[in-house]
Parts: structure tokens; C-alpha cells; sequence
């Protein structure tokens, strides 16, 4: 599980392999993320859109980007948090995840970039 705080935003990602979803024989290599977003600031907030650079071990990356996330643009009171679960297929049994999400204050409207900290996607039998 990692974690990181910027613009008052916290962000912490746990990952899950996927072995029911997974198909080592045809490269394809699924994965699950749990993201838990935390209003630290004092006024309601709103996710925009999201920007990920998606990675795998034999160098590729590939940009994801839209609105909201899992279909909707969730709005969070100061002190409260979202939690979302969201998945991600690759070519190998490794690779990373990073990003960010435009988020809006919602007393004033302006936009600001919440970053998502880098996490790993790792099949569990590479670490043996």
C-alpha cells in the first residue's frame, strides 16, 4: 500500500493480482487497484477528470485519461473520503501505475492536480 498528500489531497492505492482474470500463456496479466481519496482541506472538492502513465516490465507505457472515475465525478466534504476499486490488464507479470486527478474546489471553482502516488503491479509468483 502507498500513500501520498498534495494540495491537501490524500491518496492511498492497495493492489490486488487478479489469477481468475489473468492468462499468463496468452500475456495478459489483470489487476486490481483499491484508491481511497481524503478531503484534508477545509472546503468540498469534486473529481474532475484522471491521467494515468501506465507501465510494464518490458517498457511500454501507455496513457489513460477521462472523466471521473469508475463512471462518476464523486464531490467530497472536507474530512470525509471516496473509495473506489478499479482495474488494470498487462502484457507482463509487472509493471507500475501513476497519475493524477483534476479536482475542483467547490467554493470557489478554481481547479487544481491532486497526484497519485506511483504503485507497483506485481504478480505474486515473481517474487519467488
Amino acid at each position: 500500500m502507498v500513500s501520498k498528500i498534495s494540495e491537501g489531497v490524500e491518496i492511498t492505492v492497495e493492489t490486488f493480482y487478479q489469477p481468475d482474470y489473468s492468462n499468463p500463456v496468452e500475456q495478459e496479466y489483470m489487476f486490481a487497484y483499491r484508491i481511497t481519496i481524503e478531503n484534508k482541506n477545509p472546503f468540498p472538492i469534486k473529481l474532475l477528470k484522471r491521467h494515468w502513465h501506465i507501465f510494464d516490465s518490458s517498457g511500454s507505457m501507455k496513457e489513460v485519461e477521462g472523466e471521473g472515475v469508475v463512471g462518476v465525478q464523486p464531490m467530497i466534504q472536507p474530512a470525509d473520503r471516496y473509495q473506489y476499486v478499479s482495474g488494470c490488464n498487462l502484457k507482463t507479470e509487472m509493471g507500475s501505475m501513476q497519475g493524477y486527478y483534476i479536482m475542483e474546489n467547490m467554493l470557489n471553482k478554481k481547479q487544481f492536480r491532486a497526484n497519485i502516488p506511483m504503485f507497483e503491479l506485481i504478480a505474486p509468483f515473481k517474487y519467488n
